[in-house]
This record gives C-alpha cells, structure tokens and sequence, in this order.
C-alpha cells in the first residue's frame, strides 16, 4: 500500500473539519475525492503534507509514518503536491518556476525536466515566457510540472480543471491519465465529479469531515444517491 491514511482529525478552532477520514492509495491507481464545497477535501491533502495540524490520527507513506515529518520532508520522499489556486510565482518564467519545484526534492534532475517536458510541450515552448502570462490552462499544466519534476510516486492534485473551459477539462484529464501512465499515482480532488470518476479506479465521497461511502468508480457512478447529490441526475 502506498498511502494509509488513518481515522485523521482536524480542527480550526471550534470548528471539527475532519472527523476521523482513513483512506488508502495503491500503487498505480488514480483515487479520488468527491464532495461539496467544505466537505474536508483539500484539508485531507493539507493533512497529507502537513499543511495542517493534526489532532489525532496517524499517515503513512511506504510503510513509514508521516503523521508529523514537515512538509519539506514529505515533498523529499516522494509526493508531489499541486494546491488548488496553482500557487505559481507569476512574475518568474516557465523555467525558473520549475526550478523552484526541483529544489524542493533533493535529486531533481534535468531529466526530470525533460520529462515534464515530453508530458507538456506547451511548457518547453514557453519556457523563457512569465508564468503571469500564460492561458488559465497553461498555468494549471505548470503547477503540476513543477509538482511533477522532481519524480514522485505519488501525486496529490487540488481542482486542476478549476476555472478552464470544457476543452480544456478534457485535456487536463487525458494529461492525468498520461501521467497514472508513466508511473506516477495519483490522488485527485475535483469539483467535477463526473468527470473525476471516470478517470479515476476509485473514490471516496465526503461530507462535513467524514467518508460517507467508498468504492469502485464505476459504482459510484452508478448510486443513485452519488448522481443525485454530485452528478445533477435526480432519478
């Protein structure tokens, strides 16, 4: 198993964000993460990094237990983490954007960089171009090259199809399944439950800081309650 995530709670202040979420990723799948908005989704990827503090629960990752590693020292075994809002530095090129990825993980390398590359052409083409100027969907390509090029085995995405338009969601989602392809897992929030669901082999649905179901993508396709709450199909 390549993430355990066990009976995990958050809190800000009074308010209890995550009440006990345990989830699993394994090597190769792409896992998703569907709910509405405040449900505990990106607090679940913030847990996973670190981002946020944990009252009770435990993380691990390869076997080894995460729960209170920093950030930077998450990001330095092996999981890349692209935030919802892209977070890049607008004012810096393509490059030197991806430059600030590879040193986050001792080991990056230029083939880490030829390999974001080969996944997203566009980004070698404007890789002397400020990141502040590229396409919405340009920009959200380099947040997940700059999480992409130090190698990680495993891949945490935040609302990348967030903003784009319908051509665009589709080539997102065809770029997810490219990289689940070259080797990389992923664990993927997205707004888009469709959509996500047909990508990914597995989900798991939350509410107000609680799994309310898991399972299979093709069944939760399938729940009636799934299609009426997150799919828009009142049966």
């Amino acid at each position: 198993m390549l993430l355990e995530v066990n009976d995990i709670h958050v809190r800000y202040g009074a308010i209890h964000a995550l009440k006990g979420v345990s989830l699993h990723v394994d090597q190769g799948e792409i896992v998703t993460l569907i709910g509405s908005n405040g449900a505990g989704k990106s607090t679940t990827l913030n847990a996973i990094v670190n981002q946020v503090k944990k009252s009770a629960g435990s993380i691990r990752f390869l076997g080894e237990d995460i729960t209170h590693k920093s950030t930077h020292e998450i990001i330095h075994m092996g999981i890349g983490y692209a935030p919802e809002g892209r977070s890049i530095c607008s004012r810096l090129t393509v490059y030197e954007n991806l430059q600030v990825g590879r040193f986050a993980r001792r080991g990056g390398d230029g083939a880490g960089l030829e390999r974001v590359y080969e996944l997203f052409p566009i980004l070698k083409e404007r890789s002397r171009q400020q990141a502040g100027t590229l396409s919405g969907g340009e920009q959200q390509m380099l947040a997940i090259g700059r999480a992409l090029i130090c190698n990680p085995q495993l891949l945490l995405l935040d609302e990348p199809s967030l903003g784009l338009s319908p051509a665009l969601v589709k080539t997102i989602f065809a770029l997810i399944r490219r990289i689940r392809m070259s080797g990389v897992t992923v664990l993927l929030i997205e707004q888009n439950a469709r959509m996500a669901l047909k990508t990914a082999d597995r989900g798991y649905v939350l509410s107000t800081g609680n799994v309310l179901m898991q399972d299979d993508s093709a069944a939760l396709l399938e729940n009636s309650d799934v299609r009426r709450a997150y799919l828009g199909i009142d049966e």
